[in-house]
């Protein structure tokens, strides 16, 4: 109650404040233009609480029931226009994607930096589109295939017999694998670690209300990309003074330049790794977690994707010779989906789909793989509600407890 009054308070101060400074700074007169129906709310705050502090379901099925499937809001202090359906999504991501410029509230930006692939389009973007794409190509992927199947294991081995919230373990495993995939497997193990810390201050204070101030999740935020920064900085310059350049995504970007012969600067290198970290987090994590919950609830597709799996199992000896990059392209059950078109875009669409999916895909693979060839779980608690933070998982993060199954044994004793 208290930590709610204080908040309450902020926003009240927030509101005040920012009616103080309308009326000092009267802006002039501009044309009319033709906006959505909806409503902004409070000054500054916005509708940011009736969003974020209930089932965002609730949210858009009241406005739409009052304004229509396209509606205008005010959210985290920035005015924006919202789509409820299916067909605004599509018309906005694929078919007339030209007429839409990509925008993110300024604290977004300033959170991961301006020079990030998803805040821009035209050259630039498809310049580090194509860069970030050719870094996750098919021949760069399948030699991934070991390393990511060492983390999955690992991750699987430390969780038989515990307790665990699937959606924090697989926003550390999807962490450790965007790690893998831009520094490749020679990063030191203190920039590993420093990058890690810093980097889950930034994540926790990205949704969190613009309030700059010492104390605030915004302002520890900013101080830890500032980190962040400097990690980055100490990083290129080992790698700038040893004169070695790998094949990941960093090195591809240290070594890329324009048809005009223009190298990347230092500052957009770092925006865009910091881009790639949150591009491999919260999204997979979240699509690996319902996964798992999936799975649980529906025995017979349990079933049927453990018929699957084992056959490859069986293919590799039961566990003694490691995935292909082929196994993982010929597993037709569990890649497969039914749902609604337009409705499921876990990478997005169109020309600002996510360059990585394909990466994102094999990561469900190989965890799909190992947790029913080797693992049974059970889900603790109550196995129903979700919860919005702001993407969408089982409550409490689906706490679940795995056992290896019978017959297999750990990595760490093969």
């Amino acid at each position: 109650m208290e930590m709610c009054y204080r908040v309450i308070c902020a926003f009240l101060l927030l509101a005040l404040l920012s009616c103080l400074l309308m009326r000092k700074h009267k802006r002039k007169p501009q044309a009319k233009v033709r906006l959505p129906p909806g409503s902004t709310g409070w000054p500054y705050i916005g509708e940011t609480l009736q969003l974020y502090s209930q089932d965002p379901n609730i949210f858009f099925a009241t406005k739409q029931k009052r304004y229509g499937d396209i509606f205008k809001t005010q959210v985290l202090g920035y005015p924006c226009v919202m789509l409820a359906s299916p067909e605004a999504a599509r018309y906005v991501l694929v078919t007339q994607a030209h007429l839409f410029k990509p925008t993110y509230p300024r604290s977004k930006e300033r959170m991961i930096g301006p020079w990030a692939l998803f805040f821009h389009q035209g050259d630039y973007h498809m310049r580090l589109r194509k860069l970030v794409q050719g870094s996750l190509a098919p021949d760069n992927l399948r030699g991934l295939v070991p390393d990511i199947e060492a983390i999955v294991t690992s991750m699987l081995d430390s969780w038989d017999g515990r307790v665990v919230k699937t959606f924090h373990a697989m926003k550390r495993f999807s962490f450790d694998v965007g790690i893998l995939t831009i520094f490749g497997g020679r990063l030191e193990e203190r920039h590993k670690q420093e990058l890690k810390r810093n980097y889950f201050i930034v994540d926790k204070g990205y949704n969190s209300f613009p309030i700059n101030i010492p104390g605030a999740l915004f302002h520890k935020a900013i101080q830890a990309r500032k980190r962040l920064r400097q990690i980055l900085n100490e990083i290129m310059s080992e790698r700038r003074r040893k004169g070695v350049m790998n094949k990941d995504l960093l090195g591809c970007l240290m070594e890329s330049s324009s048809d005009k012969d223009e190298h990347l600067s230092d500052d957009q290198i770092s925006d865009n790794i910091i881009g790639a970290l949150f591009a491999a987090q919260d999204t997979t994590a979240s699509v690996l977690t319902w996964i798992l919950k999936y799975l649980h609830d529906n025995p017979k597709l349990l079933e049927a994707v453990k018929a699957e799996q084992m056959g490859i199992h069986e293919t590799n000896g039961y566990g003694n010779q490691p995935l292909t990059w082929t196994q993982t392209r010929s597993m037709v059950l569990t890649r497969r989906t039914a749902p609604k078109p337009n409705t499921f875009w876990p990478f997005g669409n169109g020309v600002h789909s996510c360059p990585g999916n394909e990466l994102a895909k094999l990561e469900m693979f190989i965890f799909i793989h190992h947790l029913v060839t080797k693992f049974r779980w059970e889900v603790e608690g109550s196995q129903s509600g979700i919860e919005y933070s702001p993407f969408l998982v089982p409550k409490h993060g689906l706490p679940a407890k795995l056992r290896r199954a019978s017959g297999t044994i750990s990595s760490d004793a093969a």
